[in-house]
């Protein structure tokens, strides 16, 4: 069924009857007139009335031209839509928990990752120097799609349904692209089990990034392991939810010359993963200063993560002294799961020249 149209005399009246309604995350958005989703919703290559899922916590019908009106008012352009469509489809399956993402009173926001040819082929989206920050519009734009259909779709309104209790930038937008041509290691993609010739979505509720210095020294032995312990360190301080409730997904963003480093030390990704899931850990005694432990915690060390494997682990941004990592919320039925999804570049079809 087609969406019920708005009447507006122009532009600025149309934006202002936008957010009077809450339809908007507090900036300016692009009208989406019906030229501009019927665009968005031809670059899908899927029909506009079809439905994906539901988003919680309102239960809303995520239509492929839901999505597109969302992706409008964005400002995405036609090439983004296959992204778009495969972070949905990661954020509505039952294994990431949205609703309860949505109404938690933690920071946590969906972080997009990109792997493979769509890096290009629907963006391009930024990888290196300042990838997270602005002036990359295919990572604001897919993220802030992302976002507003959370709220349009999802119903995520702050202080309603959206209970966070300050919220972070990346509620606005959150996406980054891997560099795999940086990357000593194999694409993030490949590591969860998808062919290299792949583009892959993956998507985790994450806080917003934090600094890990490092000073590279490929003389001392002691550098790599340095490295690590500063990433785990920050990854599950004391006073975080990884440390305290335990047994979520985190990332892990090295930069190029962290992760020549610790290649050329002989870590592949598989040995930064367990490096980190040990070092991330604390005795009973050394959590009790921050937190109370249970009586029933391992007596010998307690783990911030379940298994190395829910630490995701890839390369971006500029080189120099700074890696960052995303710890995360750890709750939800599924424990603040990671969903990836294969981006179906192939479906969608060519805009035609001269299409408003």
């Amino acid at each position: 069924m087609p969406l019920p149209l708005l009447a507006a005399t122009d532009s600025g009246e149309a934006l202002e009857q936008l957010h009077r309604l809450g339809c908007t995350d507090g900036l300016p958005v692009v009208i989406p007139t019906r030229e501009r989703v019927d665009r968005l919703v031809l670059a899908s290559g899927l029909p506009g009335d079809l439905v994906l899922g539901s988003m919680g916590p309102a239960g809303g019908a995520a239509s492929v031209e839901q999505l597109a009106t969302s992706a409008v008012m964005a400002g995405c352009l036609p090439e983004h839509m296959p992204v778009v469509v495969a972070a949905v489809e990661a954020v509505i399956d039952p294994l990431f928990d949205l609703l309860e993402m949505q109404a938690t009173t933690h920071c946590t926001a969906p972080l997009i990752l990109v792997n493979g040819r769509a890096r290009a082929d629907c963006g391009p989206l930024a990888s290196g120097f300042g990838a997270l920050g602005p002036g990359n519009r295919a990572n604001a734009s897919i993220g802030r799609a992302l976002r507003l259909a959370m709220i349009n779709i999802g119903g995520g309104r702050a202080g309603e349904s959206d209970m966070a209790l300050l919220g972070h930038p990346g509620k606005f937008t959150y996406c980054l692209a891997e560099d795999e041509e940086s990357s000593p290691f194999e694409p993030l993609h490949e590591s969860l089990g998808f062919a290299r010739d792949s583009s892959v979505v993956t998507v985790v509720g994450a806080e917003a990034p934090h600094s890990v210095i490092s000073i590279v020294d490929a003389d001392d032995p002691e550098s790599a392991p340095r490295l690590l312990t500063s990433l785990a360190s920050c990854l599950a301080n004391p006073g975080s939810n990884n440390a305290v409730l335990r047994g979520g997904s985190a990332v892990v963003v090295l930069n190029p010359d962290h992760a020549a480093l610790l290649a050329d030390a002989g870590y592949d990704r598989a040995r930064i993963r367990s490096e980190l899931h040990e070092r991330a850990s604390f005795l009973p005694a050394e959590l009790a200063r921050y937190v109370r432990v249970a009586d029933d915690v391992d007596p010998g060390r307690i783990y911030s993560f379940a298994s190395p494997e829910d630490i995701l682990v890839l390369v971006a941004g500029g080189g120099g002294l700074y890696s960052m990592v995303m710890p995360s919320w750890c709750a939800g039925p599924h424990r603040n799961a990671a969903v990836s999804k294969e981006i179906r570049i192939g479906e969608w079809c060519a805009v035609p020249s001269g299409s408003s």
